[in-house]
Formats: C-alpha cells, sequence, structure tokens
C-alpha cells in the first residue's frame, strides 16, 4: 500500500504581529519605570513659566500665575517753560550818581589848580572808593623837621581851599613821616610833627572858607608808609599830607539799647 504523501506546511507570515507586540510591551513597561521615576517640581515650572511670559510678553505675572496687564498712564501734555528773566541791573542811586560826578569835576579842578606840583612829581591826585585823596610831598609844604609853610605851598593850598569850600564834602586831613625819629623841644616825636603838619594845612582851608564842621586834622607819625623805609625814595614817598576828600553821605547814628542784667539777690 503506497504511503499518503505529507501534506506540505502552511506558511505562516504574520509571525512579525508577535515580536512587534512585544516590543511596544516592553517600551509602555520603560515609560511607566520612567515616569514613576520622575518628579515634576511644580513650584521650579511655575517660576520659569512666569518668568518667561513676563520677558517675552513685557506683562507682570504674580505668584499664582495670573497675567496683569499694566495700566498705560495717559501722555502727559508738554509743559511750556517761559524763558528766564535775563536780570537787570540795579538802578544807580541818583544822589549818589550826582555826587560822583561831583567829585570828578572837583579832582579836575584840583589837578589844574596844583598843575605844576603835579608835573614836579610832588603831587599825586587820587581817586578810591572813599572818594578823592590828593597826597602831597611834604618837600612842597615843609622844610626838614619844621611845619610852617612857605609863600608858594600857601598859594597852591589855597587853590585848593577854592575849590573845596564849593562843595559839601567832609574833609580830612592826614599827616605823616617816615621812620627816622624826630626829638625836639617843638617835636618830641613824629606824632606831634605829624599832627602840627596836618593842623597847619587845616588852618589855610579854614581861613580860605572851608567851613570847621567838615574839617578834620590827624597825625599819623610813621605808622601808614606806602613805601618801605628801607630807602631814600621810600622815606621821601612817606613824608607826605594826604588830603582825603569824602563822598560818602554821613549816615544818621542809631543807639542801641543797653540790656541791662538784674543784680543777684543776696540769700541770707
Amino acid at each position: 500500500m503506497a504511503r499518503r504523501k505529507r501534506e506540505e506546511e502552511h506558511e505562516n507570515h504574520e509571525r512579525w504581529l508577535v515580536s512587534y507586540a512585544d516590543f511596544i510591551t516592553l517600551l509602555f513597561a520603560f515609560f511607566v519605570v520612567m515616569y514613576a521615576l520622575s518628579t515634576i517640581n511644580e513650584g521650579k515650572y511655575r517660576v520659569l513659566s512666569n518668568s518667561l511670559t513676563s520677558a517675552f510678553r513685557n506683562v507682570t505675572v504674580n505668584a499664582t500665575g495670573q497675567v496683569i496687564i499694566p495700566q498705560v498712564a495717559a501722555p502727559t501734555p508738554p509743559r511750556i517753560v517761559a524763558p528766564p528773566k535775563t536780570a537787570q541791573p540795579p538802578k544807580a542811586d541818583p544822589v549818589k550818581q550826582q555826587q560822583r560826578e561831583k567829585m570828578k569835576n572837583m579832582a579836575k579842578d584840583i589837578m589844574e589848580a596844583l598843575a605844576p606840583l603835579v608835573q614836579q612829581g610832588k603831587v599825586r591826585v587820587l581817586e578810591t572808593s572813599r572818594g578823592v585823596t590828593i597826597e602831597i610831598a611834604d618837600s612842597a609844604l615843609f622844610s626838614v623837621g619844621q611845619a610852617l609853610l612857605n609863600v608858594e605851598s600857601t598859594r597852591a593850598l589855597r587853590a585848593v581851599a577854592d575849590v573845596i569850600a564849593t562843595s559839601d564834602f567832609p574833609v580830612t586831613i592826614e599827616g605823616h613821616t617816615d621812620n627816622v625819629p624826630i626829638k625836639t623841644v617843638q617835636f618830641p616825636s613824629n606824632w606831634e610833627l605829624s599832627a602840627v603838619r596836618a593842623t597847619t594845612v587845616l588852618r589855610i582851608f579854614a581861613d580860605a572858607g572851608v567851613p570847621a564842621d567838615r574839617l578834620t586834622a590827624i597825625g599819623y607819625g610813621e605808622t601808614r608808609p606806602v613805601e618801605p623805609n628801607d630807602s631814600i625814595e621810600g622815606r621821601a614817598r612817606n613824608r607826605r599830607v594826604s588830603i582825603q576828600i569824602d563822598s560818602a553821605l554821613p549816615e544818621k547814628p542809631t543807639e542801641l539799647p543797653v540790656e541791662i542784667s538784674p543784680a543777684p539777690v543776696a540769700r541770707p
């Protein structure tokens, strides 16, 4: 009896599904394990999210994650600024200005009256903050160690007095010497010599019509030199008579209140 031929086995074309299913199962298990091992820090995630949102959107995010939209302020209208006012120079006092003009005219007249002495360098006319100062070298007025005026100096001083008499400015006559000591019967020191010389000039002015209440004579001796006394020229400059014509207005004196502290009470 003939053997029955074995039937050919049918080939299975879906075997790859088994391997694929196994791979998917392992992959799922891997992600489950990874998820179980990982922990999400919610606080750090929220801080990072808020920072990114604030940086890219220019908005404010509070701690709960809510977005705070800032309010835009209304534009400020432009302010018109007035240009600065130019400082006006102080108005000159008309009275002082008139006195200044009067003083300049007086100085000009005095220089004309003393023109010969000015040319010789024995007289200087100076304009100061106080007024006009006339410096006359003692050699143009007096002999050495004397306080008597010669004829020419008397005539020159009378010309100056005629100019001063037409104004109402106070006049101070100052006598100055060098540091060479003097000791005579009439002048024991330079103080007496300078004071008598100033008084002599004052008498010329008073006799020429200058009111006595406008005249003052002061002797400074050697205390106010204008040059060092270590040379002949310096000592010659220091021996002088200065005529100061004051342009300042006299001020009305104000009496200061006297505060008397109470006497201490004697205790028994």
